[in-house]
C-alpha cells in the first residue's frame, strides 16, 4: 500500500508513505480520493511528509482532491511538504489555491477550524 488512511475526528486522514508522488502511486491515490468523497468524506488531510518528489500525475492527484472536497462544500488541507514538492506548487501557483501547513500538527489544527466554520 502506498498510502495510509485514518478515519478522525470529523475529516479523514490520507498519509502517502512512499517517497515518490508519481505516476507510479498518483493513479491509486486519485482512485482512493473518489471513493472516499463517494462515501460521503467531505474534509480531507492530505500528508505528504514523506514525499521528496512530485510530477504532474502527483499534483493532479492533489486537484483532485480539492476539487472534490471543494464540491462537497469541505475542506482540504495539504500538510508536510517537503522543498521539492513545495517548489513545484508554488511554481504551479497552487500555493494560493491549497490550504497548505507546514506539519501535519498544524494541518490538523486548519483542518479543525475549518470545520467549524462549515
Amino acid at each position: 500500500m502506498d498510502f495510509k488512511i485514518d478515519k478522525l475526528d470529523g475529516f479523514t486522514l490520507v498519509q502517502v508513505v512512499k517517497d515518490k508522488l508519481d505516476t507510479h502511486v498518483a493513479p491509486s491515490l486519485k482512485s482512493e480520493l473518489v471513493l472516499l468523497a463517494g462515501n460521503g468524506e467531505k474534509n480531507i488531510l492530505l500528508d505528504l511528509s514523506k514525499v521528496n518528489y512530485c510530477d504532474s500525475s502527483g499534483l493532479s492527484a492533489i486537484l483532485v482532491a480539492n476539487r472534490l472536497c471543494k464540491n462537497a462544500e469541505g475542506a482540504f488541507v495539504l500538510a508536510g511538504l517537503q522543498p521539492a514538492v513545495a517548489r513545484l506548487i508554488s511554481v504551479s501557483q497552487l500555493d494560493s489555491v491549497l490550504n497548505i501547513a507546514p506539519t501535519l500538527e498544524d494541518g490538523k489544527e486548519l483542518m479543525r477550524k475549518a470545520i467549524e466554520k462549515q
